[in-house]
């Protein structure tokens, strides 16, 4: 490009050709035309730095079409400047095209050398250039001083990106220039321009969480007529808490979250019940695995649950505590380092559970084993008994197989009557029987497998059964 050459900001004429025709799938047209954007961006600010070109830099925003695409959403939105969307890009392109700068730095430096005015990194896989914090700066205000200032405050802790999770500078060693960190986009948004969709998080040790479902109802779950009405509480906070915070201005009062406390003997509905509230409110149900959480080394329980409520700001998760006596159990009075630190890990708890958005909810078999302190701050605390009697015998009812025909001497009022279990009990006597049925090459369930399913629970249990 001739210094005197005037930069050519537009997009290629195949670009647009592909954006108006949409003969690119989805989403990919913007995404297209967006790199080329930032490719002229990129080569105007450089034509500068160089001498290549005396015309001023020209920060304008990106042409693209509604095609309904979280992208499109985002990068159009009226209140996001054109620096704010050009960031966006910015911290997008490597996980597009890896050798984005490199390929455009060595066209102005042919015989190689770093260039340390655009900043950058290379990552511990990835051999391509990581834009930073410096590199915004770069592209956006080049030399100017009071401009690179103004944009240093798109990172800042208090800034739409960061507060709503969609990107955020890494934290760099004590003495190096604060810029200097990598712009991390958050992965979800990876996902969302990439393929269109967010992939859910799956287990692993960096996220110690595992998504709960089940194709069941909620005429599926039998419960006391207590406990029903006061999950219902909690339906009705999921269905208007947002009318009440935002349309009668309430959230600088209340905390936003809800907290609720499910104990109750195992088996009894309290998963269930938290799968089903996520079902029903398209809400995805995430059980924390303790195991997985809990540390013996000081501080690194906090770091693992930290991953979990890191992973789950500003999504639209329940999160589920289930036997949360490991984490949320009582304190310990001072008698040495080991009750100091375990008893900092309960205060770490109190406000990280205060501060989540959403619901949380902990499941205990006993309602006496959780700290006080976390009792204080719970919405709700609800009891899941053995169901009685006739709860029995309605479990009984909508759980016996279509295709399974009941044995005439099968009198389900009176094995209900007789054997004091809980659901998940008569579900796993139902199973066994039926599996013994079908192994018979028949549909009949017979008393005398029914009997000895309720032998085999009772004897996990150690409870004395009486046939």
């Amino acid at each position: 490009m001739g210094k005197n050459e005037p930069f050519n900001f537009g997009f290629s004429g195949y670009t647009l050709n592909l954006i108006k025709n949409r003969t690119v799938q989805n989403h990919y047209a913007n995404i297209i035309a967006s790199i080329h954007y930032l490719i002229n961006l990129l080569q105007q600010r450089l034509d500068i730095f160089f001498g290549k070109s005396e015309a001023a830099f020209i920060c304008r925003e990106p042409e693209l079409v509604n095609d309904e695409s979280e992208f499109y959403k985002l990068i159009s939105k009226t209140d996001l400047s054109a620096e704010e969307k050009i960031i966006f890009l910015i911290a997008l392109i490597p996980h597009i095209q890896p050798n984005f700068f490199d390929n455009i730095i060595q066209q102005y430096l042919p015989n190689g050398g770093d260039f340390t005015d655009l900043g950058g990194v290379k990552g511990a896989n990835s051999r391509g250039m990581i834009p930073t914090g410096e590199t915004a700066l770069f592209i956006l205000a080049g030399n100017d001083i009071e401009k690179r200032m103004e944009i240093m405050k798109y990172f800042s802790a208090d800034h739409f990106f960061y507060k709503e999770s969609i990107l955020y500078m890494e934290s760099v060693k004590e003495g190096e220039p604060a810029m200097s960190g990598k712009i991390i986009l958050q992965p979800e948004w990876i996902d969302l321009c990439t393929l269109g969709t967010v992939s859910k998080p799956t287990f692993s040790p960096d996220f110690p969480a595992k998504l709960v479902t089940t194709k069941m109802e909620w005429g599926d779950l039998i419960l006391n007529e207590k406990t029903s009405r006061q999950i219902n509480d909690i339906k009705i906070w999921l269905r208007y808490n947002s009318i009440f915070m935002k349309d009668w201005e309430m959230d600088k009062r209340i905390k936003p979250g809800y907290r609720s406390l499910f104990y109750g003997p195992p088996g009894t509905g309290k998963t269930f019940t938290a799968t089903l509230l996520g079902k029903q409110f398209e809400k995805d149900v995430y059980r924390i695995d303790l195991s997985q959480v809990v540390s013996k080394y000081i501080g690194e329980t906090e770091k693992n649950l930290e991953k979990v409520f890191k992973k789950a700001e500003n999504k639209n998760w329940i999160l589920f505590f289930d036997e949360a006596d490991a984490l949320f159990g009582k304190r310990s009075n001072v008698q040495n380092a080991h009750d100091k630190y375990a008893n900092q890990e309960v205060s770490y708890l109190l406000q990280r559970v205060e501060d989540f958005p959403g619901l949380i909810i902990l499941a205990s078999n006993y309602k006496s084993n959780i700290d006080q302190a976390f009792v204080r701050r719970f919405n709700s605390i609800i009891y899941f008994p053995i169901p009685n009697a006739s709860e029995r015998y309605q479990i009984w009812k909508t759980s016996i197989p279509l295709k399974a025909v009941l044995d005439k001497d099968v009198d389900l009022i009176s094995i209900a009557r007789k054997y004091e279990v809980t659901g998940s009990s008569i579900i796993n006597v139902i199973h066994y029987a039926s599996l013994q049925t079908i192994f018979r090459n028949s549909t009949v369930l017979t008393r005398q497998d029914i009997i000895e399913g309720f032998k085999r629970e009772y004897e996990k249990e150690e409870r004395v059964f009486i046939g």
